[in-house]
């Protein structure tokens, strides 16, 4: 499980002589998602604020699918200069676990740049649903094997995985439907392809619309804008999720250009505007340096190996 944890930054001031060398042209911000969604809305907000800092305009690229892992994988044949970084989240580690054949490892193959915020994640059906609540959600799923269909944005997402985790410890079977991103499968369950979404907070406008309704969400505490909706330990779930993302880089960055990252988007991750679409995305400020980063990812990927053992998801 992820750790909710906050941390003080030790970062020190770049070298001279690596501040005068980068940035010195626009860096390139892989957001595996697609745009719109609540995974991209906060980075770009970050990379317009970070570039006036960085001198140089941080231009955020989308390349949705793959659960997730084209940012990385895209580091991969990059050059480790900094112009070329990526919004780093959990299924980037736990899709390689899922991989037979993983075409990078995530901890080794990585620079590690800055932890910067967690994600909120929440259960939701369109409004005219019967299910009122999760509880009354789950009976029916349970009494009707195999008729829910349910949609996240990728199969081995956080967002799957609760679900499998609460089919397999309810005794439901339901059928996943994965999709490209937030927006893809809230747009499903509008259409009346899925019975439900397990989703980032994407939902959020859609709610507060009446549109949707909210039954659960999956972090540690209730998300501030919608404080009657219980989280799935208060329903009896054993399942708290805050799921830490950040930045990342190809492996062997120099320290110094990490630095110059690291300080320009703590910077720009404090400034009230970026302070402001966290608030109303319910996003938690989770700022931690990109070594105890590295660390949480790394004892994250051992506890993701066996929860997949348990579920039996990991390859033969």
């Amino acid at each position: 499980m992820q750790r909710r944890a906050t941390f003080t930054l030790p970062f020190l001031a770049a070298p001279a002589a690596a501040q005068t060398r980068f940035p010195d042209r626009a860096i390139r911000l892989i957001v595996p998602w697609t745009a719109g969604g609540p995974a991209d809305v906060g980075f770009r907000a970050l990379g317009e604020i970070a570039g006036r800092r960085l001198g140089q305009p941080v231009v955020v690229e989308n390349r949705a699918g793959a659960a997730g892992i084209l940012g990385a994988m895209a580091l991969q044949e990059a050059r480790p200069d900094g112009h070329t970084i990526s919004q780093m989240h959990v299924g980037v580690v736990r899709q390689m676990l899922l991989n037979p054949r993983p075409p990078y490892h995530p901890i080794d193959d990585l620079t590690y740049i800055l932890q910067i915020t967690g994600f909120i994640m929440g259960c939701v059906v369109r409004a005219d649903s019967p299910h009122r609540t999760l509880p009354e959600l789950l009976a029916h799923a349970r009494a009707n094997p195999g008729r829910l269909n349910y949609g996240t944005l990728g199969t081995g997402s956080t967002q799957h995985l609760v679900m499998e985790r609460i089919a397999l410890a309810r005794g439901i079977t339901w059928t996943h439907a994965p999709y490209r991103g937030t927006a893809d499968t809230l747009r499903a369950l509008l259409g009346g392809e899925i019975d439900f979404a397990s989703e980032s907070s994407g939902w959020a406008p859609l709610v507060q619309s009446g549109q949707l309704r909210l039954l659960a969400v999956y972090g540690t505490e209730r998300a501030r804008r919608f404080p009657d909706v219980p989280t799935l330990r208060e329903l009896g779930i054993d399942v708290a999720i805050d799921s830490p993302g950040g930045l990342i880089g190809p492996r062997g960055m120099d320290a110094g250009v990490v630095r110059a990252l690291a300080e320009a988007f703590t910077e720009a991750a404090r400034v009230p505007a970026h302070m402001q679409i966290l608030e109303r995305l319910d996003q938690p400020l989770l700022l931690a340096d990109g070594a105890t980063y590295r660390e949480l990812m790394r004892r994250t990927m051992e506890e993701e190996r066996t929860l997949l053992r348990q579920l039996n998801m990991l390859p033969a």
